[in-house]
């Protein structure tokens, strides 16, 4: 499924026009990065959390030439699914 399906799916399970979903999804994403990118987590019960960690610097080895290369580090964003959502794949 990819963001348009997204929309559609929603649309016509709420019973509102494309446009209001398309806004609704923008939103709920954007809030979403938003309070990731202050460092927040977001938890969603039964379905899953967000949260940011922090990876460290290291080596790393180039694979076309065996060279040692410095990786710097960065913030990752992780997802954890809610014992619903898991329970629900299984």
């Amino acid at each position: 499924m990819n963001k348009s399906d997204l929309i559609d799916a929603m649309a016509a399970d709420a019973g509102i026009t494309k446009a209001a979903a398309k806004k609704s999804l923008e939103s709920f994403l954007g809030n979403v990065q938003g309070s990731l990118k202050k460092g927040n987590r977001v938890s969603l019960v039964g379905f899953g959390s967000w949260s940011v960690s922090k990876r460290a610097a290291r080596e790393g080895r180039n694979p076309q030439t065996g060279k040692t290369i410095k990786i710097a580090a960065k913030k990752v964003v992780k997802f954890k699914a809610g014992s619903d959502l898991q329970n629900s794949v299984n």
